[in-house]
C-alpha cells in the first residue's frame, strides 16, 4: 500500500484543481444492478485455507463469460480486492468487457475481526485504496461494512463522507450499509433518512434470507421500503456456510462461525433427514441455494433490479433502460472454484426458466421447452424438501446469533494508517498501480 498516496485528498493533483462534479449522466442507474452478483468473501482465508491457491482469475473470467456483471468485495476479505482487481486488469477483460458494463461493489469501515474505523479520514483512505486495488477510477457501490459493530453516529459520519466524495469527485456512485441484524439495518436506514433527508441507496443483509432464517423478508423489507431504500441484496444464502452437509467451512482462521453448537446439530439433523429421502442426490446445500435464490427473486423484487440477469439471452442496456418493471430480487453468491460457479449458474438459469414469464426466457435463450418443464418440477421438489427441512429445524427457524457478540470491544484507536497485506512467496509481487482520483468515466 502506498501510504503517502493514501493520505492525499480525493482531489485532482493538477494546478487548476477544483472540486469535481457528480458522476456523468451516462453512469448506470442503480436499478440496472444485476440480480445476480458474484461475491468474493471466499477469496479469503476465512473460508479457504489459502485464497492464493484458488483459481480466482479463472472464476472471474468465467463469471463474466457466463453473463455475471457485478462483483462484491471488501478490504476486510483479506486479499479479495487485490485478487479481483488482478483478474479484471487483464487483456481478456479489457478487450471483451468495458468497465461501464459491470458493477463493482466494495466496503469501508471494517478492518479486522475486532477493528473498525468509520472516521472520515479512514473512509477516504479506504476508498482510494480500493480504487487502486481494483484498478478502476470509480466504484459503483460502497457500503459501510457491518454497521452493528459501531455507533449510529459513526455510521452517519461514514455515510456523510461517502456522499461528500460522491459529490466532489464522482468516484463513488451509490452509498449503502451492510450487516447482520436486520433490526439494526432498519434502524440505521431510518436514522439516515431522518437526519439527512436522503435515503440510503442500498442496504445489504447476509444470512437473513435462507432456509433457516427469513427475517429479511418478514421483518426488514417493509421498514426498508418505507425508509426509501432502493435495492436490498441478499447475501450469504448458505448462512456463511452453515447450511452444508459437511458443516461450516474451516479456513486458515479455523472455525470462525458464530452459530451455537445446538443450531449446528439441528442443521446436521436436517441434512441427515434430507439424505434419507434419496431424491436425485439432493444435498442440503443444493436445496438451500436453489430455495433462497428462487424465493428471493420474487420476495425481493420490490427492492430489486432490472439489470442483466445472466439468462443467456442477448442483452443491451438500451433495451432494459426503456423497459419498466420486471425487477428481480438481488442475490450475492460466493464460490471457490469454476466448477461451483458453473453449477450455481445452471441452478440460476433453471430458476429463471421457472418464473412466470420463464417460457419466453427458455425460448429466447435457445433452450428447449423440456428445460422449463424440468425447472418447474425441480421448483416443486425444492419447495417440498424445504418444508421438510424447516420442520426438522423446528424452533431454530428464524434464530439469529448475536452480532456483535456481548464481549466485543473495538481495538481500533489512534491515527488510521492502512496496513499492507502480506503476499505469500508463491504469489508474484505487484507494485501498487497509481490511480489518481479524478472525475470518473464510465
Amino acid at each position: 500500500m502506498n501510504v503517502c498516496m493514501a493520505k492525499m485528498p480525493l482531489r485532482s493533483s493538477s494546478k487548476d484543481s477544483t472540486i469535481l462534479t457528480m458522476p456523468p449522466s451516462s453512469s448506470p442507474p442503480l436499478t440496472l444492478l444485476p440480480p445476480l452478483i458474484c461475491g468474493t468473501a471466499t477469496f479469503n482465508n476465512q473460508y479457504n485455507p489459502d485464497p492464493y491457491a484458488l483459481s480466482t482469475t479463472a472464476i472471474v473470467h468465467e463469471a463474466l463469460s457466463l453473463g455475471v456483471r457485478a462483483f462484491d468485495t471488501s478490504p476486510y476479505y483479506g486479499p479479495a480486492e487485490e485478487l479481483l482487481g488482478a483478474a479484471l486488469d487483464t487483456p481478456f477483460v479489457h478487450q471483451k468487457f468495458p468497465r461501464r458494463d459491470y458493477f463493482l461493489l466494495t466496503k469501508v469501515g471494517r478492518i479486522s475481526g475486532d477493528e473498525f474505523d468509520y472516521s472520515a479520514s479512514w473512509v477516504r483512505q479506504s476508498v482510494r485504496r480500493s480504487l487502486d486495488r481494483l484498478h478502476t477510477n470509480y466504484l459503483d457501490v460502497v457500503y459501510c461494512h457491518d454497521v452493528e459493530f459501531v455507533t449510529s453516529d459513526e455510521v452517519l459520519t461514514a455515510v456523510t463522507e461517502l456522499r461528500k466524495i460522491r459529490k466532489e469527485t464522482g468516484v463513488v456512485k451509490y452509498v449503502g450499509i451492510s450487516g447482520y441484524p436486520v433490526t439494526t439495518l432498519c434502524d440505521l436506514a431510518e436514522m439516515v433518512l431522518d437526519k439527512t433527508g436522503e435515503p440510503l441507496d442500498v442496504v445489504m443483509s447476509y444470512a437473513n434470507f435462507t432456509l433457516q432464517n427469513t427475517r429479511l423478508a418478514s421483518i426488514a423489507l417493509p421498514r426498508l421500503k418505507a425508509a426509501g431504500v432502493k435495492v436490498v441484496p441478499n447475501a450469504s444464502i448458505l448462512g456463511m456456510g452453515l447450511l452444508r452437509r459437511k458443516g461450516v467451512p474451516i479456513g486458515g482462521k479455523g472455525d470462525f462461525h458464530p452459530s451455537p453448537r445446538e443450531l449446528r446439530a439441528a442443521i446436521q439433523a436436517a441434512s441427515d433427514w434430507l439424505d434419507r429421502q434419496e431424491i436425485n442426490d439432493q444435498r442440503l446445500e443444493n436445496v438451500a441455494i436453489r430455495w433462497a435464490l428462487e424465493n428471493w427473486v420474487r420476495e425481493g423484487a420490490d427492492v430489486g433490479s432490472s439489470g442483466d440477469p445472466a439468462s443467456d439471452i442477448p442483452w443491451t442496456r438500451e433495451k432494459i433502460e426503456k423497459y419498466e418493471g420486471n425487477k428481480l430480487g438481488v442475490s450475492v453468491i460466493g464460490v471457490s472454484s469454476v466448477e461451483e460457479l458453473r453449477e450455481t449458474m445452471r441452478v440460476w438459469r433453471s430458476i429463471l426458466h421457472g418464473l412466470e414469464d420463464g417460457q419466453t426466457t427458455t425460448v429466447d435463450s435457445r433452450q428447449g421447452t423440456d428445460d422449463r418443464e424440468w425447472s418447474l418440477n425441480r421448483q416443486h421438489e425444492t419447495r417440498t424438501l424445504a418444508a421438510g427441512i424447516r420442520n426438522v429445524l423446528g424452533d431454530w427457524v428464524d434464530y439469529t446469533w448475536p452480532s456483535p457478540p456481548p464481549d466485543f470491544i473495538n481495538r481500533r484507536s489512534g491515527p488510521s494508517v492502512p496496513a499492507p497485506l502480506p503476499t505469500p512467496a508463491v504469489s508474484p509481487d505487484r507494485l501498487p498501480k497509481q490511480v489518481p482520483i479524478k472525475e470518473a468515466q464510465p
